[in-house]
């Protein structure tokens, strides 16, 4: 009977016994973590976090970018409302991220289904699609400046100066930034649809369903969380986009390819306003919040995972 009742707190400190050696090795190994993460945090915290902080702080001041900064408040922010360069630049951020989310998209799904009904050099094709996106910027750019020049490039022949021109400029860069772009769009999407469960189309087939039905009832559907995730990276970077149209334009002629990062540039470097570049880069920031949250909202209220 004694032996009985005594047995259970056997078992519990022998539980106990083993867990703590557990508890001790748990700790060691996060420590360890931890300490292998300090440098890449400790970078992160300098030139990222401190920074962003900084410039908080600025876009309250009235500051040139040397010497002290002076404390204006909201001044900066109330000048935005009605400075004609900043609604400018807006402006052609908005029509810049419709063209991205709707040609280089559209150009990216149609080329992934097609690879995906290529049976040979399928890999080969892959890495003629994705070249462009991993050529310098300036050397593309170099590129296409001397293919659309007006005096011996595609320019010349049809009478048309596509990056002198306010008409024209803004398209001709954002066509050559998609020509960068989007074969990187279509490799993802590509690897998406391998990953969709072959059942699906196997079922589908047996109903009847032709390729390009299932393409729009099973493909579609089943990589619908990688489409929100590049849209939402195509919003957030039109809204950071400068390298191109600051190699080709640098946001002329006449501001007809200015953007918020050219206008950021200038204020901060050519008209010595880094206070007021400073608000223009937090509107930005708080522009890429916003789509980011509702992003996480709609990912997390439809559950998708990627």
């Amino acid at each position: 009977m004694a032996i009985g009742v005594a047995s259970p707190p056997a078992r519990k400190a022998g539980a106990a016994t083993t867990t703590a050696p557990r508890r001790r090795i748990s700790r060691r190994r996060g420590l360890i973590a931890w300490v292998f993460m300090l440098p890449l945090l400790s970078v992160n915290v300098l030139v990222i976090l401190g920074p962003a902080v900084i410039s908080v702080y600025y876009s309250f001041t009235n500051w040139s970018g040397l010497g002290p900064a002076k404390w204006v408040g909201l001044s900066n922010y109330k000048q935005l409302l009605s400075d004609p360069d900043f609604r400018n630049g807006l402006v052609h951020n908005l029509y810049w991220t419709l063209i991205f989310l709707t040609v280089p998209m559209a150009m990216g799904l149609f080329g992934a289904y097609l690879l995906s009904r290529v049976r040979r050099y399928e890999t080969l094709f892959r890495t003629l699609f994705f070249v462009p996106y991993i050529v310098a910027t300036v050397v593309s750019s170099a590129i296409w400046s001397n293919l659309l020049s007006p005096d011996t490039g595609i320019g010349k022949v049809l009478g048309i100066n596509f990056l002198g021109n306010p008409e024209y400029a803004l398209t001709s860069v954002a066509a050559i930034n998609i020509w960068s772009w989007w074969g990187f769009v279509l490799v993802i999407f590509f690897s998406a649809m391998r990953s969709v469960d072959t059942t699906l189309y196997e079922a589908a087939s047996l109903d009847g369903a032709s390729p390009l039905r299932q393409y729009f009832h099973v493909t579609l559907p089943a990589i619908r969380p990688t489409v929100m995730f590049i849209g939402l990276m195509t919003i957030v970077w039109s809204f950071l986009v400068f390298d191109y149209i600051f190699i080709l334009t640098k946001g002329g002629p006449a501001g007809s390819t200015d953007v918020l990062s050219t206008v950021l540039y200038r204020d901060a470097f050519s008209n010595q306003e880094a206070g007021y570049a400073a608000a223009i880069g937090i509107v930005i920031s708080l522009i890429s919040c916003a789509v980011v949250g509702t992003y996480m909202y709609i990912r997390h209220r439809r559950q998708w995972e990627i």
